[in-house]
């Protein structure tokens, strides 16, 4: 049988191995800066580690953090085993074929996207990533990357088709819910047929797929608690035992919110939205009105 640590996805170990490591520290009441000075190590680089932002973990380095904290011999195993995973297992998005054409903080994304089991999203520009179709996700990158080569543009396409496979993985597919601004339904991406097929192709995805749910913002909601932009919110597997985060990203930045108290305040604006949003039925009779639209 496998251990949880040999079961577990790269992103995963390195999550809970972070969220232990910090657990442990803070029983003892030891700072960063005291652990980092037993250690010589530099205080960012404990800092990652424990937020489970490094790509690979050596054991060696959590030995000797097990050893400062005193961890028994059954934890030190299971975080060792975590850390192990983290050196032999990787992650689809990291081999080379995509690694060059990856931002940073997409890899960083990717890694909790693929973890996640429930993700909650709002967007008020364009389609989420995890609803488009290859001719959208083509119509967007022509206009974004432009200069690009044909080349990159195609493995840009194929690593997003292949972020969608969380929707449909057999076992526990990702329980995913978006809300999007009238406004996605109106903005013309590439042409008016085109926008047909996407918005087409949301309708079959929540009428085909129970985990997968959409709301639309109307217009004449007005103010709502989603105008400071597109975020995500993300919910972890309970074994783990790890806290929701949330994620946000701009043109010049990406970077992951952590504290309890922000994250209580996206999840409370994601209610809100939900709330003010038209229901599940009635959002998809807006969709399906705006697909007859761009026929005009």
């Amino acid at each position: 049988m496998l251990t949880d640590a040999e079961a577990g996805t790269p992103t995963l170990c390195r999550l809970q191995l972070g969220n232990e490591l910090r657990s442990l520290r803070i029983a003892l009441d030891l700072t960063a800066r005291q652990v980092c000075k037993k250690l010589i190590w530099s205080p960012s680089k404990l800092s990652r580690l424990e937020a489970g932002d490094n790509t690979s973990v050596e054991p060696a380095e959590v030995m000797a953090l097990c050893e400062i904290y005193g961890a028994d011999p059954e934890l030190r195993a299971q975080l060792v085993g975590y850390a192990t995973v983290t050196k032999t297992k990787k992650d689809w998005w990291q081999s080379a074929e995509y690694r060059p054409v990856i931002q940073p903080g997409a890899k960083a994304f990717f890694g909790l996207e693929s973890t996640a089991t429930v993700l909650q999203t709002y967007e008020a520009e364009f389609v989420p990533g995890l609803l488009q179709t290859e001719a959208y996700i083509r119509a967007i990158y022509k206009r974004a990357h432009a200069g690009m080569s044909a080349y990159d543009v195609d493995k840009l396409v194929a690593i997003r088709t292949t972020r969608q496979e969380v929707l449909h993985r057999k076992k526990a597919p990702l329980k995913y819910t978006a809300i999007l601004n009238e406004a996605v339904l109106r903005r013309v991406i590439g042409s008016p047929l085109l926008m047909r097929e996407q918005l087409a192709h949301i309708v079959d995805l929540v009428e085909s797929r129970p985990n997968v749910r959409v709301q639309v913002v109307p217009y004449a909601v007005g103010v709502h608690p989603g105008m400071n932009g597109t975020f995500f919110v993300l919910h972890f597997p309970e074994r783990a035992a790890l806290k929701p985060l949330v994620y946000l990203e701009n043109l010049a930045a990406a970077w992951v919110i952590r504290q309890d108290d922000a994250i209580e305040r996206y999840e409370d604006a994601f209610a809100d939205l939900s709330a003010l949003a038209a229901g599940p039925q009635e959002s998809m009779d807006m969709i399906k009105t705006a697909i007859e639209e761009h026929r005009t």
